[in-house]
């Protein structure tokens, strides 16, 4: 994926239901080839977006640009666009020859054609010999790649997906996402795919625009978000995460003193931090380590051991504070040393592990 010139386009987009904004000023460049998610809680804005971008819903403030034209108001069969839901909208009475078909029949397309394109479409998803079958003969997989196909025979600029797989069991699920993301390098069609499972974004993705409350709280690639969270939602939302509140005791250009129940802990600080400023650090769990002595390691606070849980090839322990915070710690299993909840433990990290993030999940409890 090439960035230039943006396939897609979003500027300053609002929409109101009666007083409600669903969505408020969100702008977005969207490129060729790219595999794009939407990402956020239920009700976040997720689907008001998608459907704008179809054209099934009016932007009560805003453009929408697609090749560098305006579509505000394009209705949807105008656009090339075409969007794929999680009820898969598969006509029951149609084998799955037709349903594939119907859009380039109502184009007036011959039979050579469709027939030759229905042909590319079931191998592509990988239903060979499934053409004459009825939709009632197949899994919810099968359906949903039927569904796939029926949007793809168009060959549209631009797929909506619309939590095509929140309707499958976890297996099937998996499998399908390998297979979506197959469809799309094969084809090299912009996918701009909805879901509210952060480990499907993560594994799909080439960029993930993370939403909360109608707007954009972060866009960048799965590694972007996962690694430097710039928000307490980001690093919450995305990946297991401890949030560690305390003061800037100092700051330098190398970095800032984080001050958490007396203890000074080194963070790699950004410039918007000042002596005295509350601060909050995400230290994910899988990165914070556990010892029953002191380490020599400047990043290190002491705690209680409140909970430990066995997990197979890892172990989950909660750690209390002696200023009431709780992190949680995720270690491997094996060669792990012997403690017992209500032992005195020691939690480390490599400094930039911790990522300063704004606390837009505000507790002014410190």
């Amino acid at each position: 994926m090439a960035e230039g010139q943006a396939l897609l386009s979003l500027r300053d987009l609002h929409k109101a239901f009666d007083t409600q904004e669903a969505i408020s000023g969100i702008s977005l460049d969207v490129y060729e080839g790219e595999f794009l998610t939407l990402l956020g809680p239920s009700g976040c804005g997720k689907t008001t977006t998608l459907r704008v971008i179809a054209g099934l819903e009016a932007p009560t403030k805003g453009v929408v640009l697609l090749n560098g034209e305006d579509i505000t108001r394009l209705p949807p069969e105008k656009r090339q666009v075409n969007t794929v839901f999680q009820n898969y909208a598969l006509f029951p009475h149609m084998n799955v020859e037709k349903n594939i078909a119907y859009g380039l029949r109502m184009r007036g397309a011959s039979r050579q054609e469709m027939r030759e394109a229905t042909e590319k479409m079931l191998a592509l998803v990988q239903l060979e010999g499934y053409g004459k079958r009825q939709p009632g003969q197949l899994s919810g997989g099968q359906r949903q790649r039927v569904a796939i196909a029926r949007s793809l025979v168009l060959s549209p600029r631009i797929l909506l997906l619309d939590e095509p797989l929140g309707a499958l069991d976890l297996q099937l699920r998996r499998q399908m996402q390998q297979e979506l993301k197959r469809m799309q390098q094969s084809l090299g069609i912009t996918f701009i795919y909805i879901t509210h499972d952060q480990e499907e974004a993560l594994g799909m993705s080439d960029r993930i625009a993370l939403m909360r409350e109608g707007r954009f709280v972060q866009i960048g690639s799965p590694q972007a978000l996962y690694e430097q969270p710039e928000t307490a939602f980001a690093a919450s939302f995305i990946g297991e995460t401890n949030l560690l509140r305390g003061r800037a005791a100092a700051v330098r250009d190398d970095g800032a003193l984080i001050e958490v129940g007396g203890i000074s802990l080194p963070v790699d600080s950004q410039l918007w931090i000042s002596p005295g400023d509350a601060m909050c650090v995400s230290l994910r769990a899988e990165r914070l380590y556990m010892s029953p002595v002191p380490v020599k390691e400047p990043c290190q606070l002491s705690g209680t051991l409140a909970e430990s849980r066995y997990a197979g090839g890892e172990r989950v322990c909660m750690v209390h504070l002696p200023d009431g915070q709780v992190l949680k710690s995720r270690h491997p299993t094996e060669g792990e040393a012997p403690l017992s909840v209500g032992d005195q433990v020691y939690l480390w990290w490599h400094q930039p592990s911790a990522v300063l993030v704004r606390d837009d999940l505000a507790q002014e409890a410190l």
